[in-house]
């Protein structure tokens, strides 16, 4: 159902996104016609709509970037609830007892309690540390979010959960609307875990940023760097497509 949800969210993306060229391609039509007629009265009328335009093509790009993030944050909490099933299944099988809460076979000898050792609660603590900071980024507490990633990466900063931490440091702040803050964040994901799986959601990230500052040239290099490195990525493929609206 999850994934279902994800490509019924995708395609009305990609349905914005053939608006957002249909209007752009108009406004073109529009800006070349007041170029033609520069010195004639009509002209006003002219710049009047190419302004409405703008707004509509404002309008709707924030729609997109909405929607975008609302796939990605369905497609990451999938993967972050996989990487929790994971951590915990390998836990389970550090054990050297039955399952919790299960009965001893008939006749069997009841092993004593054995408490567990410091590095069989670690992954425990950080999964909790990692899921606690994400309840505050899903309810939409962005600044507690950020401050409990931040000390989830300090204190576990070469955890399988730190890189994906840190994404989230950049993806908070965008969702706050600090963006100089999440392409900061989002570099120094890069800068740390340059292997990380995460580099292409940070690069796209990144480009959304520069977007909102009106820094088309920095969102343009972003989305080229993306493309070129991790051709196959999701996250490729969605700046392939951003990058064709641009043109």
């Amino acid at each position: 159902m999850a994934r279902k949800g994800v490509a019924e969210q995708q395609k009305r993306v990609d349905g914005l996104y053939s608006r957002y060229d249909e209007f752009a391609q108009r406004l073109t039509k529009l800006e070349d016609a007041v170029k033609a007629q520069a010195g004639n009265q009509p002209v006003l009328d002219l710049a009047n709509q190419l302004q409405v335009m703008r707004e509509e093509l404002r309008s709707l790009r924030g729609q997109i970037e909405v929607m975008s993030n609302n796939i990605e944050g369905n497609a990451k909490r999938q993967r972050d609830m996989y990487v929790d099933l994971d951590t915990r299944l390998r836990r389970f099988e550090q054990g050297t007892g039955p399952a919790p809460g299960a009965a001893p076979a008939p006749g069997a000898a009841v092993p004593p309690a054995v408490p567990l050792s410091g590095a069989t609660s670690a992954p425990a603590n950080e999964t909790e540390a990692y899921e606690a900071a994400q309840n505050q980024r899903r309810a939409g507490n962005y600044p507690a979010a950020i401050t409990a990633f931040q000390a989830f990466v300090a204190q576990y900063p070469r955890s399988a959960l730190a890189p994906r931490a840190q994404y989230w440091i950049g993806d908070s702040y965008y969702n706050a609307r600090d963006f100089k803050n999440a392409i900061a964040n989002q570099q120094k994901l890069i800068s740390a875990y340059a292997d990380s799986a995460s580099v292409p959601d940070a690069l796209l990230n990144m480009a959304s940023s520069y977007m909102e500052l009106g820094d088309t040239a920095s969102a343009r290099k972003a989305m080229d760097s993306l493309v070129s490195r991790y051709p196959t990525s999701e996250a490729a493929e969605k700046a392939r497509r951003r990058l064709a609206s641009l043109r």
